[in-house]
This record gives structure tokens, C-alpha cells and sequence, in this order.
């Protein structure tokens, strides 16, 4: 999550303060990602660093104004231009509990898999009704239009991320039962008989008799 750039995206529509940039960033994403005002003014500290943004006097109550650059704008459409990278993705604790429960003794993975699966899925139909009151909320335009369009590209986001999990989750499952069965079909294999270069050699007593040997 880039709060730096969603800060900027705010600005561009014109001066704010810190309070109401945070107020401003949970409403446009429905607090998914919930900041709090240490961080938010953090952020506008290195931004005002960078020269991406700049004090713009106070408001009537004496709040700061933070305003955004020309340099800040064309690093915003820059970002807006530039694909999220994938190519480190980050870390997933569902991912990495999985993995190491995989190498873990006295762990019951498939219990694991059960236990996040309901858990996800209680998620998905959670994000579910929210977006049925997101979609109602837009039709009957209670609120800004702009808002509640965001809110609910941020709630198909969330829904199918758990719909993903969820699928992800049951071919887990079923990796492991494949697995569990190759392995006890490998133990009840009976052994493979032995190969004729291992046979010992015949001794000479063993040896059968040749012709000459009879002849004579």
C-alpha cells in the first residue's frame, strides 16, 4: 500500500492538513487500510523533503496546509502510469503458516486449511453485504459519488482476493490427500526382487560338471 501516493492523490485536489487527509484516505478506501495522524504526518514530512509537496499557509482553525508540487504531480502521474510491481511480492502469513506447517511435526495441516477456509469465506460474504450497501448507497446517491465508487472497487478487490484464497485453499487440500496417498502406496509397494548382479557367484564345489568331466 502506498500511502505516500494515495496522500499525493489527495492533494492534487487541493490543499488539506493531516487530520483531514487521514479522514479523507479512510473514507475513499472505507477504512480497509486505517491510518493514524502520526503516520500521515510522517508521510508529509518526507514528502515535504522530497519537494513533492509544500506548506500552503493554515486554515481558519490554525490547522497546516500541505499543498502538492509540480514535482508532486508529476511523480503522482507517474505512479498512476507505472504497473504495481509483482515481482516482489509481499508477505503472505497464510502462505508462510502453510509452509511451515508443511515441515512441522505434531500439525494438523488439513485442520489448518479447515479453520482459514471458514474463516475466509465468513470474510467473502461479509465484503459481499457491504458491497450490496455500497451499490445501494449509489443508486440512491446518499453520499459522494466519488467515494462510493471507490469504496466498492476496493470491496470487488477484497471479494475476489478471498474467493482466490478460498480456491487456493482447496487445491492445498487436496495437493496434500494426493500426496498422503502416493506416499502410502510407495510404503505397501512390496520390495523389488533381488537383481541377478547381486546373486552371489557359484563356488567351485557348486560348479556344474562339464562333458570331459564326465568322460572321465
Amino acid at each position: 500500500m502506498s500511502i505516500r501516493h494515495g496522500l499525493l492523490a489527495l492533494l492534487e485536489r487541493g490543499p488539506r492538513y493531516g487530520s483531514q487527509l487521514r479522514t479523507e484516505f479512510e473514507t475513499r478506501t472505507g477504512s480497509t487500510w486505517p491510518l493514524n495522524v502520526g503516520q500521515v504526518y510522517t508521510t508529509l514530512a518526507r514528502l515535504e523533503r522530497d519537494g513533492l509537496v509544500a506548506p500552503d499557509g493554515e486554515d481558519a482553525a490554525g490547522h497546516t496546509l500541505y499543498a502538492i508540487t509540480d514535482t508532486g504531480r508529476a511523480e503522482l502521474r507517474e505512479w498512476y502510469e507505472r504497473p504495481v510491481d509483482r515481482a516482489n511480492p509481499p508477505r503472505d502469513e497464510l502462505a508462510i503458516k502453510l509452509a511451515m506447517a508443511v515441515g512441522s511435526t505434531g500439525v494438523d495441516i488439513r485442520a489448518v486449511i479447515q479453520s482459514q477456509r471458514h474463516a475466509t469465506i465468513r470474510a467473502m460474504q461479509d465484503y459481499t453485504r457491504l458491497k450490496a450497501t455500497a451499490l445501494a448507497a449509489l443508486e440512491s446517491g446518499q453520499a459522494g459519488e466519488r467515494d462510493d465508487i471507490a469504496w466498492l472497487l476496493v470491496l470487488e478487490q477484497l471479494i475476489f482476493q478471498t474467493e482466490a484464497e478460498a480456491r487456493w485453499l482447496d487445491h492445498c487440500e487436496a495437493r496434500l490427500v494426493r500426496l498422503s496417498l502416493t506416499a502410502d502406496r510407495r510404503a505397501a509397494a512390496p520390495e523389488p526382487p533381488q537383481a541377478a548382479a547381486d546373486a552371489p557367484a557359484p563356488t567351485t564345489t557348486d560348479r556344474p560338471r562339464t562333458a570331459r568331466t564326465r568322460r572321465a
